[in-house]
């Protein structure tokens, strides 16, 4: 389950954070922002065509963002330095939710065995509720472009995110045959495609969809196009790794296949309103 206590305590700290900034004297901006996912996990064979833009979803967010250039309370500029006229920082909640399946070279239909009918049958999903904060860097001038002194600005950002992830798993499989597979191996029984490596009762299976939640490095380029004075076009595309390898439900290491924890890339388009 999504560990909503824990995600009331970071947004209360964010909170807090927004906050005390706007006591400085600083400006903010809302948006919302949407797109496709392509989610990089344990399921099908890595890197392959296939598997990443067939295991793909979708992801929606709510952003907020502290504009060092401009003072709210006085509708004027704040002074003039390198930061304040190049960097902003971006805070927000976010959700995104994708379709897992076995895809690529293991599950051809020339792949005709017990073991890659288990991994044709084995569904999943990847459900995450992130929380984080970014730190974007504008390589033109901020000023400038509230200023329409160029309609398109480019930036880079790099940040961290709390995620909150509820994974799911079901498995299609029907046992052929019982005598020699075992009663286990069921559609019933969501772990049954791996019991052949991982034995029964030994513990170690690799299938968890308790949930849990991790930290994870959020990095992404985009750009801003400027519609008017009080709002913005966002398009970003971002990278996501996780500090886990149980975010999609799935934690194996067959033949040394499975390296690294799972991951995501993120196309996004967005809409940005300042808050004046």
């Amino acid at each position: 389950m999504l560990n909503y206590k824990r995600l009331a305590s970071v947004f209360c700290l964010f909170v807090f954070y927004q906050t005390a900034f706007s006591q400085l004297g600083f400006s903010h901006e809302i948006g919302i922002v949407a797109g496709p996912v392509q989610f990089r996990s344990d399921f099908g064979s890595s890197n392959e065509f296939e598997t990443n833009f067939k295991n793909s979803g979708i992801g929606i967010g709510i952003v907020h963002y502290i504009n060092f250039s401009y003072r709210a309370d006085c509708n004027c500029y704040t002074t003039d330095t390198y930061f304040n006229d190049h960097f902003k920082i971006r805070n927000e909640v976010s959700w995104n939710k994708t379709n897992l399946d076995h895809h690529g070279f293991w599950v051809q239909p020339d792949k005709v065995s017990v073991q890659a009918d288990q991994l044709r049958g084995h569904h999943g999903v990847a459900e995450n509720f992130d929380i984080g904060t970014q730190l974007e860097y504008f390589p033109m001038s901020i000023r400038s472009f509230q200023a329409f002194g160029h309609r398109v600005a480019p930036y880079a950002s790099l940040g961290v995110h709390y995620t909150s992830f509820n994974p799911k798993a079901s498995t299609t499989f029907n046992n052929p045959d019982p005598s020699a597979y075992g009663d286990v191996f069921n559609r019933t029984n969501i772990y049954s495609y791996w019991f052949d490596n991982f034995p029964v009762g030994s513990g170690t299976y690799p299938i968890n969809v308790d949930g849990g939640s991790t930290w994870s490095t959020v990095a992404s380029v985009g750009m801003r196009y400027k519609l008017d004075k009080l709002s913005d076009l966002l398009v970003d595309f971002r990278g996501q790794y996780f500090f886990n390898d149980w975010v999609d439900g799935l934690n194996h290491n067959w033949r040394n296949y499975d390296k690294n924890n799972d991951w995501l890339l993120w196309l996004n388009v967005g809409y940005i309103y300042y808050l004046d």
